[in-house]
């Protein structure tokens, strides 16, 4: 039986409302900017206190992360069910190409546009990717379990999560008609396949 299965009422109310949070930011963040919403109105819209939102987050920076951690998990445990008979690097294009393939073009400029909007949310999206490695490699390590790999996938997730960053710079940097990022995507891991 799953997690939620097994948790709680309390425990049920206190992951629906920090959701319900986490949703609302990401709505104002993307309607006003990061910088003009503030937590004030985050909680009002949410339906809490502010004394209440610091029960769920330390701040609007941990609402970012909340939603960028959701989107990561997903993609994560999708790749847990991918069979050791494929290749690591074809079952992470995969993964990730149907991933980035949920998003139209104006919900990725508009999270683009909000990543790029400060300082703080730029720095937070360089550590993003670092975390990103990380976990993908111990996904990785999960599915592809000899210890004698453990190099080759920890490879596997770098050049994955950098495959993706020049993929997303090269999406940014396009100019007319806008195509797909998971077109830039799918081109990075084939430029990287005939590489190897």
């Amino acid at each position: 039986m799953g997690a939620a299965a097994t948790e709680g009422l309390r425990e049920r109310k206190r992951r629906e409302t920090r959701q319900r949070i986490a949703e609302v930011g990401q709505r104002l963040f993307l309607a006003h900017g990061y910088e003009n919403t503030t937590l004030d109105a985050i909680a009002t819209e949410a339906g809490i206190s502010r004394r209440t939102f610091f029960s769920y987050f330390k701040s609007k920076d941990d609402v970012i992360l909340f939603w960028q951690q959701a989107g990561a998990s997903s993609l994560y445990a999708e790749l847990l069910e991918t069979s050791p008979d494929v290749s690591p690097l074809d079952a992470v294009r995969d993964v990730m190409v149907k991933h980035i393939e949920r998003y139209t073009t104006e919900q990725m400029i508009a999270v683009d546009n909000l990543m790029r909007s400060s300082e703080a949310l730029r720095a937070r999206k360089q550590t993003h990717y670092a975390e990103q490695e990380q976990a993908l490699f111990e996904t990785l390590c999960e599915v592809w379990r000899q210890p004698e790999r453990r190099t080759s996938l920890r490879m596997v997730a770098m050049v994955s999560v950098g495959a993706m960053r020049l993929a997303l710079q090269a999406w940014r940097d396009q100019t007319g008609q806008r195509k797909p990022v998971a077109r830039f995507l799918r081109d990075a891991f084939d430029s990287l396949r005939m590489e190897l």
